[in-house]
């Protein structure tokens, strides 16, 4: 099943402080006030998201094809996203990971440890 980018945004408004915003002009997850994913309206399309490095690098050599990367993008660390083509359940994950990389001390004080 396919996502849209409402199904990205209720899946993310289910963690702390999560707000629905812009950034480079397009639509993105902030917490904090602090960018975490943003829908990309460039060719390739996808969603952005803040993704550990060693994270994302295991991502792409999965294979997966929900999974990947521009050159713009290269060395930094976001993961590309075919909404077509990934699991929610994988997506509910990655989104929880980019918002303890992303969320403010402040706001990760509210929130139970991250499990391991």
């Amino acid at each position: 099943m396919a996502l849209t980018w409402q199904d990205v945004v209720a899946l993310a408004t289910e963690l702390p402080a999560v707000e629905e915003s812009t950034w480079w002009r397009s639509p993105a997850l902030k917490v904090g006030g602090k960018g975490f994913g943003r829908l990309r309206d460039e060719a390739e399309g996808g969603l952005a998201l803040a993704c550990d490095l060693d994270e994302k690098a295991a991502l792409l050599a999965s294979g997966d094809p929900a999974f990947y990367t521009t050159p713009h993008y290269d060395g930094y660390g976001y993961i590309l996203i075919d909404l077509d083509k990934v699991d929610p359940e994988q997506l509910r994950e990655l989104l929880d990971a980019a918002w303890w990389l992303t969320a403010p001390a402040k706001i990760r004080k509210q929130r139970a440890p991250q499990p391991d």
